[in-house]
């Protein structure tokens, strides 16, 4: 199998994780060309868009990203790069596993949750945003749709059936935001009925964000909008080590951008001791989309065995005394076996 995919290397640490990224991905044996293109500030700096059309059309054409960290500049009217990609793309579906590591400092084992994010609508819109002319009255609107529902819905029970998962469980306040969550609690309802395979749960965000913290072990998928989804899916980073073990895939019907859901780090990069592993989880995570699970597989369990047998290559974030190009190295030792 061939395959070109989209690649934008992005900001700060980005070019350094995407390279021992790349390199994994070479030692899989994947079959995979890389076109690689521009955004964010550096983006910027070379042409003076932070989302030049050439990138977009290049992500159009070949229907799979792999991306790093982007930088969006603070004020001037700048529109977050990451929300322009999503609606762009209609990427409707942002999921984001969490999976424990062993060698983190995580208060936690053996969590295996994968958050399911509405991400092209909610409390997420620009329009309808407001400030009075006095600076005293700030407004926003939150707008769901039943189509968006459906889909992101369904989109989490179909991955549940296709991934083994057992239980599903809504997220939402439905009890003060009666229209809006209102209308995503019942969706839920009524497509949960038609996979009586799978387990259905309910649950307030807030007791969600309680029982995360508490009883993790009795999460398995989680559907929610795209707030919810936003503050969960970082809280279930926090439960196993942080940003830097957190993949995050961005699904439309015509395309699909991977990327680590971290940010650019502008502060350790160049300093070679970024970790790639959420670079690295998100590209298993796209080999499984291209129908290459067992490299995806085989990719995740080199990560496992890197950190848990050598220890002295990996990182600092996560206990480590190596760089980036040696957690790379260790890996894609283990790959070649």
């Amino acid at each position: 199998m061939s395959k070109t995919i989209a690649v934008i290397p992005g900001d700060g640490i980005g070019p350094e994780i995407m390279t021992a990224t790349l390199r994994v991905l070479d030692a899989l044996d994947c079959g995979l060309a890389y076109d690689f293109a521009e955004a964010g500030v550096a983006a910027l700096e070379h042409g003076g868009e932070l989302l030049p059309q050439a990138t977009l059309d290049k992500i159009a054409e070949h229907k799979v990203a792999l991306k790093g960290p982007l930088t969006t500049p603070i004020g001037g009217g700048f529109t977050s790069i990451n929300v322009t990609l999503r609606r762009h793309f209609d990427l409707y579906a942002n999921v984001r596993p969490a999976i424990s590591f062993p060698g983190t400092k995580a208060r936690f084992e053996n969590i295996d949750i994968i958050t399911v994010r509405e991400n092209t609508e909610g409390a997420y819109l620009a329009e309808g945003q407001t400030l009075s002319e006095d600076g005293e009255v700030a407004t926003s609107i939150i707008r769901n749709t039943r189509k968006g529902s459906t889909r992101i819905v369904r989109y989490a029970f179909e991955m549940a059936v296709r991934k083994g998962r057992k239980k599903v469980t809504a997220v939402h306040k439905a009890n003060i935001m009666k229209t809006s969550s209102g209308m995503f609690l019942n969706v839920a309802r009524e497509i949960a009925r038609e996979y009586p395979q799978i387990e259905f749960n309910e649950m307030i965000v807030d007791n969600t964000c309680m029982q995360l913290v508490m009883r993790p072990e009795q999460f398995d998928v989680i559907v929610t909008t795209n707030l919810f989804g936003d503050i969960l899916s970082d809280l279930c980073a926090g439960l196993v080590g942080g940003l830097g073990l957190a993949p995050g895939d961005n699904i439309g019907e015509h395309a699909a951008i991977f990327e680590a859901v971290h940010g650019s780090a502008p502060d350790i990069a160049g300093k070679g001791i970024a970790n790639p592993c959420a670079l690295l989880l998100a590209a298993a995570d796209m080999l499984d989309y291209l129908d290459m699970v067992a490299k995806g597989d085989q990719l995740r369990q080199a990560i496992r065995a890197t950190m848990t047998d050598d220890r002295d290559s990996v990182t600092p974030d996560v206990g480590g005394k190596g760089s980036t190009d040696s957690f790379a190295d260790a890996i894609v030792k283990r790959i070649k076996g």
